[in-house]
């Protein structure tokens, strides 16, 4: 087999945001390359093997240096995701969308932004759209990113208030033991959305805006009644709301309002006799103009890299478990047994 090689040089900048720390970065480039023999040394990377290959690795590594040069920093997660993109044009237009876009700015001055590829797109989409389902396992940064678009319209004075909200359900405690009244006992279903905010608001700005009402954090039965009117609502753990709450809430949004359903169909925590509306919802509203949709996976995931793993572990299972139903023939009948 014909073999090629080709220098590439990293002059025009750092080697340690190209490399990373202790080679961490160089080690995902030669696992997402394992046929290719790649040497650094200085600022030269040496890439050898099938023309193919050397080829396609180049292209991808120019698009990295390109994006450092005008930013200066990448992170791993984002190395990683434009090694492992199949369509160039696809990587190229990510390269060139600036997913380094500050979304809003914290206490302290740290920035939030849009860290990978999907979270970009659902930034995107909910600039277009006034309804969008964000739907992905947990840690990819789904409900972050649905925040902190709310607390940018909030301050930018496109909505006049942000409401967030959660099906109250019980994941395998029972709520009536938790200590305390209603809210007490409520307040760490809705956690999460707290942790979000003090990212992103200073602790004496979020009291205020919590005490008058600007910022509402609420079960989702609270919305039963309400017209939604200048609001950015997120509706978080939707897959833990059933058919008619979903209908209930969809019908609340009002005048000059945006909604994020954000879920995580794998992680459905209602009882047994229940089913959970999101799918439906997200099937049946799937082609009206102004309602977007965004699967989220695990390459989206920005936890610690060891929960990619771990999703990646727990969806296999789940194939393993529920293996696809062959195909009835024609005709065929299908026992079913009465317990």
């Amino acid at each position: 087999m014909k073999l090629t090689e080709t220098i590439i040089n990293l002059e025009t900048v750092n080697p340690i945001e190209f490399f990373g720390v202790n080679n961490g970065k160089l080690d995902i480039l030669k696992k997402k390359f394992p046929l290719l023999k790649i040497l650094s040394r200085g600022t030269q990377l040496k890439l050898s093997g099938s023309p193919e290959q050397v080829d396609n690795a180049k292209d991808k590594i120019i698009l990295i240096v390109q994006y450092l040069e005008r930013n200066g920093h990448m992170s791993e997660n984002y190395f990683e995701q434009v090694l492992g993109g199949d369509d160039a044009e696809t990587v190229d237009q990510f390269i060139e969308s600036n997913p380094n876009e500050v979304l809003v700015f914290g206490p302290n001055g740290k920035s939030v932004r849009a860290r990978t590829a999907n979270q970009k797109k659902l930034v995107q989409m909910a600039e277009k759209n006034d309804i969008l389902f964000a739907i992905g396992p947990a840690g990819t940064g789904k409900t972050y990113t649905a925040v902190a678009l709310a607390v940018r319209a909030l301050k930018n004075k496109a909505v006049k208030k942000i409401i967030l909200t959660r099906p109250a359900v019980e994941a395998g405690e029972n709520l009536g033991f938790l200590p305390g009244d209603l809210k007490e006992k409520i307040d760490p279903y809705l956690r999460p959305l707290y942790d979000a905010l003090d990212d992103m608001i200073p602790a004496d700005k979020l009291g205020y805006y919590m005490t008058t009402r600007t910022i509402e954090i609420a079960p989702l039965a609270y919305m039963r009644g309400r017209t939604l009117d200048n609001a950015f609502i997120i509706l978080d753990e939707a897959q833990n709301a059933t058919d008619l709450q979903l209908k209930m809430f969809l019908t609340r949004i009002g005048a000059n309002a945006k909604a994020i359903i954000t879920g995580d169909v794998t992680q459905v925590d209602l009882p047994r006799n229940q089913r959970s509306g999101l799918e439906k919802a997200s099937r049946i509203l799937k082609n009206i103009d102004g309602i977007a949709h965004i699967e989220l996976d695990e390459e989206d995931v920005v936890r610690h890299k060891l929960v990619k793993a771990i999703l990646k572990a727990y969806t296999l299972e789940h194939e393993i478990e529920n293996p696809p139903e062959s195909p009835r023939k024609s005709g065929e009948y299908i026992r079913k047994d009465r317990g």
